[in-house]
């Protein structure tokens, strides 16, 4: 099984195989509206917009498993991702992204891509103390720990790299133009 045995329905509502994506360097990362890594968005749609030309896309999955910080309906979502920070790149019906509801796509990436702990990543300890307190279950496992977690595929379809929520995606730059 790879990532392109999945598929997803777009925001919009159409099902689409994730094989379109295939020869595609891709960014997997779980959204949210509300969350303090919101701010994400603006930098993840300036990394499209430099490399969407070069072979990169983005597949964005909003989730409200993390404090419900994405309460919205999938057309709120789109609206307020395009409006607020111009997010052009493909997003996708909220699903869940761990447990026993999770959309397949998700436990298969955490597998491939298991948590290697936040303790040594700027801001990681303050999310980690926040988990141990609020949410200790969600540091059992590999499974998705917040909101942003963004997985970094090559173009034959292989997870390259898991990062966290706290790490900004101009951080995975370099990994990305390797990759291109």
């Amino acid at each position: 099984m790879g990532i392109y045995d999945f598929s997803a329905e777009r925001i919009n509502g159409k099902e689409v195989s994730l094989e379109q994506y295939k020869g595609q360097v891709l960014i997997v990362v779980n959204t949210a509206s509300e969350c303090g890594f919101t701010p994400q968005y603006e930098d993840l749609q300036k990394l499209y917009d430099r490399y969407k030309d070069k072979g990169l896309n983005i597949l964005g999955f909003p989730c409200n498993q993390f404090g419900a910080q994405e309460p919205g309906q999938n057309e709120e979502v789109e609206t307020f991702c395009q409006l607020n920070y111009g997010v052009s790149f493909p997003l996708f019906n909220k699903v869940d992204v761990r447990g026993s509801q999770a959309h397949p796509l998700f436990p298969y990436l955490t597998d491939q891509a298991p948590f290697t702990g936040l303790e040594n990543k700027p801001g990681g300890k303050m999310l980690q103390a926040m988990l141990q307190t609020e949410h200790p279950e969600f540091l059992i496992d590999d499974s998705i720990k917040w909101n942003f977690t963004k997985f970094l595929i090559d173009r034959d379809g292989n997870v390259v790299k898991r990062f966290e929520s706290v790490e900004a995606p101009f951080e995975m730059e370099g990994a990305i133009e390797k990759l291109l």
